[in-house]
Formats: structure tokens, C-alpha cells, sequence
């Protein structure tokens, strides 16, 4: 049953069979449905660079700001990146300046703002953290306390998005 889970991996077998009997049932879409009721209205690159930039200064006053955030419809799921953390290195004169930048998975604008502050919330934290270690989750939970929970609602979600297709939630 593991590998019919590709979102899910490393989840407890007692898991992976609840969301397949939701799954059988079709009840996993009505499930999600009912605890997100509603998507975002973060839709253009420029809401969620403020986005993003409103959760850098609430919670990483000293860290680097980020110069670009964006939507990219370019990231697929299917390798799971569903957003992605580079420095960009640009000589100006004589000098070398980095640059931080996030992208984001389009599919991201039609979700639930929980799953999207996940996302965003994990993407900045690589810029403190590279590792996916405990100083990373703990950095996570700082920003956002359900991270982790959202984080196994987000998968739910792309793997009913992969078995049945999209939700269609509410504006």
C-alpha cells in the first residue's frame, strides 16, 4: 500500500489505510472541505511577495530580506517541489550581491491560505536553516504552530488531487 502513496511516504501503515478508506468512501475531498472552507485571495506575484514579506518581519526581523517572491507555474508536483529557496549572486560594480528568491507553485493560488502559509513558511525558513533538521522544523513551528499539521493536510490534498482531481473550493 506505501508506494500507492507517493505524498504520504514514511506515514504509518494504520495512516495510509485511513486515507484509503476515505478514499473508497470519497470522503477525503468533503473532509478537507470542511476544515478549509475557503481559498486565499493572495493571487499575484506582488500579494505574495508582501505575503511572504509581512511573515519575514513578524518573525525573522534579522533575517535577509527576500528580493523576489513569486508564483511559478513551472514547479511540478509530481517531483514534489512545491516551492523553491535560491540566492542569486549578481556583480554590481564591483561588488558581488546576493539576492534571496522564493518561488512558489501555482498551484498554490487556489488553496486554502493554511496551505499556503505552510509553504511560505517553509521556504523562508531555508533561508536560515538549509537542512531539513530539527533546528528546521523548530524554526517552522516558531512561525507557524499547526506547520505540521498543515503540512499532513496539504498532503491529503495532493493526493486526492491526484486520485480524483481538484477540490474546487470557495472564494
Amino acid at each position: 500500500m506505501k508506494g500507492e502513496f507517493k505524498f504520504l511516504s514514511g506515514y504509518p501503515a494504520t495512516t495510509l489505510a485511513q486515507v484509503q478508506e476515505l478514499l473508497a468512501k470519497g470522503a477525503l475531498g468533503e473532509l478537507l472541505r470542511k476544515k478549509y472552507r475557503s481559498m486565499h485571495e493572495v493571487r499575484t506575484d506582488r500579494a505574495l511577495y508582501d505575503y511572504v514579506n509581512g511573515l519575514r518581519l513578524e518573525h525573522l526581523r534579522g533575517g535577509e530580506p527576500v528580493g523576489k517572491v513569486l508564483f511559478d507555474s513551472k514547479l511540478q508536483i509530481i517531483t514534489q517541489a512545491l516551492g523553491t529557496h535560491t540566492t542569486v549572486s549578481r556583480v554590481q560594480g564591483n561588488k558581488l550581491l546576493a539576492k534571496r528568491e522564493i518561488r512558489v507553485a501555482s498551484l498554490f493560488k487556489e488553496v486554502p491560505i493554511e496551505f499556503l502559509r505552510m509553504i511560505c513558511v517553509h521556504e523562508l525558513a531555508h533561508t536560515k536553516e538549509r537542512d531539513h533538521g530539527k533546528a528546521f522544523y523548530r524554526l517552522c513551528t516558531y512561525m507557524e504552530p499547526q506547520y505540521h499539521q498543515y503540512e499532513f493536510d496539504l498532503r491529503l490534498y495532493l493526493t486526492h488531487l491526484d486520485r480524483v482531481g481538484p477540490l474546487g473550493w470557495a472564494v
